[in-house]
């Protein structure tokens, strides 16, 4: 199943990260999420362009009921014609497969 139809799990403190061998098998899926390390924690992050202030709003209040629905929280940054999104695990400091799954779901957000 695409990562873009599945839905997050509850993701407790000792959850698995994902692996290197997951984590290159999930990007096989996100092509334009570039994998960046902020403080010793891995990340997933992509830059959305827009043409207007008003079109990247209105992608960050998507991208934020989205993050509402599943319970899981991504860093937005919104700017004019921009919007940076970057999914990580807080719980686990890292990458878990529901960053992959949000990171997917973002994609189809965008279109």
């Amino acid at each position: 199943m695409p990562l873009a139809q599945e839905t997050c799990e509850a993701c407790r403190a000792d959850a698995p990260r994902a692996t290197d061998a997951e984590i290159r098998d999930w990007r096989q899926e996100l092509p334009e999420w570039k994998l960046i390390e902020e403080n010793g924690v891995q990340k997933l992050e992509r830059r959305f362009n827009f043409s207007n202030f008003v079109e990247a709003m209105a992608f960050t209040q998507q991208v934020a009921d989205l993050a509402e629905a599943e319970g899981h929280h991504p860093a937005i940054v919104t700017e004019w014609g921009r919007v940076t999104v970057i999914w990580w695990t807080h719980k686990i400091h890292g990458l878990h497969r529901n960053d992959f799954i949000c990171a997917a779901r973002t994609d189809a957000l965008a279109g």
